[in-house]
């Protein structure tokens, strides 16, 4: 959930700044006419879309068919909460293979969404039989934060470092230590240590790492496009915002849930 996709970009090959190869020596053909000439200077410049390179529209419109599958997903798992098991199961399984993977599936990738989608939709539905209105508040907070943390970056005053990527790093580690020892507790004996204040607290960690991890995506997203990225890697962006605010939008959906009395 800490969003590995993007940290393999520098690792691909065949595009400018992240390691391509060689060019080879051009071949020359007939020398143009006048009239060919003065067509080709006449003509506009190449984009970044003319030449297949990542742009931060690929990004947008890519992202937005990745949450519009999620929320399809979703709205199954709302009227069908018992389909939350097949969501967390096979969502969690495709999270694992695209993360993986060198190369972005847009299959995998939006099969992915479907089957989270399924597993968020069902868990929202029953937290919100429990407490009414939680789910919108939840949505809400979840805007809220991605909002803050673009604006952030966008002025430049959120960005990352190689010291806070290790420190991240680091405390992903311990939260996913800390989840699996719960989840334990929580199936062997009964003991749930993420309510109360303790539960809170580790909410309130968890949303602050959500966070960072968006700041991480801008950046590597940014990265990706300064550098002329194959524009395939969209759906890599889209991927990794994807998971980013699933995990978001669970944590705050969980601290709601504790100050409203679980």
């Amino acid at each position: 959930m800490s969003n590995p996709v993007f940290d393999r970009l520098k690792d691909n090959r065949g595009y400018a700044t992240f390691g391509a190869p060689a060019r080879s020596v051009p071949t020359y053909g007939p020398t143009p006419s006048a009239g060919e000439l003065d067509e080709m200077y006449g003509a506009p410049s190449a984009t970044s879309v003319d030449t297949g390179r990542l742009t931060y529209d690929d990004v947008v419109v890519k992202t937005g068919i990745a949450f519009a599958v999620l929320l399809l997903g979703a709205a199954v798992g709302w009227m069908s909460p018992g389909l939350l098991l097949v969501g967390l199961v096979v969502g969690l399984v495709l999270g694992l293979v695209n993360s993986f993977k060198k190369n972005p599936s847009p299959v995998l990738i939006l099969a992915y969404a479907g089957f989270e989608g399924l597993f968020i939709g069902g868990i929202s539905q029953l937290f919100e039989a429990r407490y009414n209105g939680i789910v919108g508040q939840a949505v809400l907070g979840t805007l809220s934060v991605f909002a803050a943390v673009l604006v952030g970056y966008r002025s430049g005053k959120l960005r990352t470092s190689p010291k806070l990527n290790k420190i991240f790093f680091m405390a992903m580690i311990g939260y996913l230590l800390f989840s699996v020892v719960n989840i334990m507790l929580v199936s062997f004996a009964g003991q749930n240590l993420r309510g109360g204040m303790l539960g809170l607290v580790i909410g309130a960690f968890a949303v602050l790492l959500a966070s960072y991890s968006l700041v991480m995506d801008f950046e590597f997203i940014a990265e990706g496009v300064r550098a002329g990225a194959p524009a395939k890697f969209a759906w890599t962006a889209a991927f990794g915002l994807v998971v980013t605010l699933v995990w978001l939008y669970l944590e705050i959906l969980r601290i709601l849930s504790i100050l409203r009395g679980d």
